[in-house]
């Protein structure tokens, strides 16, 4: 009974705080789940890149049939292949990386077992050593929720932004 009060009073604060509802959130996030526990398996990794400048992590991977919640930010050990935006970086004139925010990949490598630091954002992060890219998706929408807010001056998309399981199911049950 607590636990629902809880979830209710929570919820209810949310509702207010932007102009896309938390039950909107929630009904897409729902059926961006189902469209995720559908695909196929395999050995490969879905990726979304996440460009925030003076930042060196490349983005967040997940496997295939996995939620984004359960995504890893990382960042590229480009030993066997380059990242696909690899090129000049801002300032410089004709820069290019960062060109492929927000584009979803087929990722196909591993985790090397290391951890590497991104003193822009003071974490450590595993490495992940790529063996190949395949563009899966140029505008995939939302990442963790369709109300978040992409800044460029900050780390501002993390899978904590999205609402609970719980939430999103108590919002999105039919009503009796």
């Amino acid at each position: 009974m607590c636990k629902r009060i809880i979830i209710a009073v929570a919820s209810a604060l949310l509702l207010c705080q932007c102009g896309i509802t938390l039950q909107e959130d929630c009904r897409a996030i729902v059926a961006r789940e189902a469209e995720i526990a559908a695909e196929p398996r395999g050995d490969y990794y879905i990726g979304r890149r996440y460009y925030v400048p003076i930042t060196r992590f490349w983005g967040y991977l997940r496997r295939p049939g996995q939620s984004w919640r359960e995504s890893k930010l990382v960042m590229m050990d480009e030993s066997e292949v380059r990242t696909p935006d690899r090129g000049m970086e801002p300032p410089a004139k004709n820069a290019i990386y960062g060109s492929d925010q927000n584009v979803e990949y087929i990722v196909r490598g591993r985790y090397t077992g290391k951890n590497a630091y991104d003193p822009s954002t003071n974490q450590i992060l595993p490495m992940f050593r790529a063996s190949s890219y395949e563009v899966r998706n140029r505008e995939p929408g939302f990442l963790f929720k369709p109300s978040e807010e992409y800044s460029t001056a900050e780390v501002s998309l993390r899978p904590v932004i999205m609402p609970s399981p719980a939430v999103c199911e108590s919002l999105t049950r039919p009503q009796p």
